[in-house]
């Protein structure tokens, strides 16, 4: 592995190591932004919390790290209907941060599609058995 690829791989590993804590640091950010029309939104925050975590250690180890770019990707688009939900509800506010309609915009079109494709450069191992 490059020493990109190295150190793309422990900025992803931390950012979702981080992510998944805050959800347990500023749970009412993240429910604030959970569809109305989904249940439990405390209980979905703290999944959502733990899987990041989860996913985020996985991708230290070589065996795991595939499964776990692809538990990723497929976390991130299960997590569409909130950045699309958030489009319609913007502006709004989650702490410091106004989420305006181009910035919902920005978060569902530019930044989900690249910790897509971010996560995705790490599922090639498997790819190639």
């Amino acid at each position: 592995m490059n020493i990109f690829k190295k150190i793309s791989l422990a900025l992803l590993v931390l950012f979702y190591l981080v992510a998944g804590l805050n959800h347990f640091l500023s749970p009412s950010g993240y429910i604030a932004i959970i569809p109305h029309y989904l249940p439990c939104p405390h209980t979905l925050n703290i999944l959502a919390g733990c899987f990041e975590m989860l996913f985020g250690c996985a991708l230290l180890y070589k065996k795991t790290r595939p499964y776990a770019a692809i538990g990723i990707i497929l976390m991130l688009l299960a997590f569409l209907p909130v950045h699309i939900a958030m489009i319609g509800e913007a502006p709004l506010k989650l702490g410091n941060l106004t989420v305006t309609p181009v910035i919902a915009w920005i978060r569902l079109v530019v930044l989900q599609p690249l910790l897509i494709l971010w996560a995705g450069w790490y599922t090639k191992p498997m790819l190639k058995n």
